[in-house]
């Protein structure tokens, strides 16, 4: 995959902090923060789909209610 340069302005701790991080794990500075944002971008999906089955589950009676009476009046027309 190409690379391209992104240049960020942290403070100095911040910026010790990712050069601590990065030694800690063996990598490069650019490496950690790659690995950060990749990170932070898959849990974004993660949280989605979390805050769904959290919003499924509380509604849950209302959805059975409303679409299971249509799905067994479905069935029982056959």
């Amino acid at each position: 995959m190409a690379k391209t340069q992104l240049n960020v302005r942290v403070d100095e701790e911040t910026a010790e902090t990712a050069r601590e991080r990065a030694l800690q794990r063996g990598m490069s500075v650019n490496r950690y923060i790659e690995e950060l944002v990749q990170r932070d971008a898959g849990e974004v999906g993660h949280t989605f789909v979390d805050a769904a089955a959290d919003f499924m589950k509380s509604y849950e009676s209302v959805f059975a209610e409303e679409f299971g009476a249509r799905e067994s009046e479905g069935r029982s027309g056959r």
